[in-house]
């Protein structure tokens, strides 16, 4: 069993935002593969705009992009909250220790990890890779969580066995999932916000659109 990153989201449309912060874990760690997967029920958000399944095609179209990209079906079925901690169960399931796994995630959404489901046990679980993200660098997350500042350590190729904090200051494309479905519900272009099949995927079934054709199965 090799090392692997992992990277969950709601994936409502997945973008280049997410497959750039993918290619800078790979990029610091020497990851081999980064499972891309899509939470069904995102705990901490509104529900998803569009089905599980076609979130989980838009992330299969995408990680084509990218030789060490795979999407990822665990929890595909769950109707459960998808907790990281569940998450990571169904890896350690798969086979994969602590050890192994990198959980990848931009540094927004690391500076609310106190407010996280079993924290702070959840960082004992695994790595974490956190990337820099427009508007909040890695380099203030020290100041912003004084607690975890022990954990925290530049990235490495020779990982430690003990689960660390690996803070990478990479610049990764300022996109996010509410410009596009706002881009869709216009009828404007995506280029240069998701890969072009996925922009495809949502034109051809005309996800995100303002008002949707009566038996649509967006859903």
């Amino acid at each position: 069993m090799t090392r692997v990153g992992i990277l969950g989201g709601t994936f409502d449309p997945i973008h280049n935002g997410h497959l750039g912060v993918a290619e800078a874990a790979v990029a610091a760690l020497g990851l081999p593969t980064v499972q891309l997967v899509p939470a069904r029920v995102p705990p901490h958000r509104t529900g998803p705009l569009v089905s599980i399944y076609h979130r989980f095609a838009m992330v299969a179209l995408a990680a084509e992009s990218d030789a060490s990209l795979r999407a990822c079906d665990l929890g595909l079925e769950s109707i459960e909250p998808s907790y990281t901690a569940t998450l990571l169960d169904d890896f350690e399931r798969a086979g994969y220790t602590a050890s192994q796994m990198v959980f990848i995630i931009g540094a927004d959404a690391f500076a609310d990890i106190a407010t996280w489901r079993y924290y702070p046990a959840i960082l004992d679980r695994c790595h974490f890779a956190v990337i820099s993200r427009p508007g909040l660098s890695v380099t203030s997350l020290a100041a912003r969580l004084p607690a975890l500042s022990g954990r925290f350590t530049d990235p490495t190729p020779d990982w430690p066995g003990t689960p660390r904090v690996f803070l990478i200051d990479a610049v990764t494309p300022d996109v996010s999932s509410t410009e596009i479905r706002a881009r869709a519900r216009a009828g404007a272009p995506l280029d240069g916000l998701v890969p072009p099949p996925v922009a495809r995927y949502v034109r051809r079934h005309g996800l995100y659109a303002a008002a949707r054709p009566a038996g649509a199965l967006h859903e």
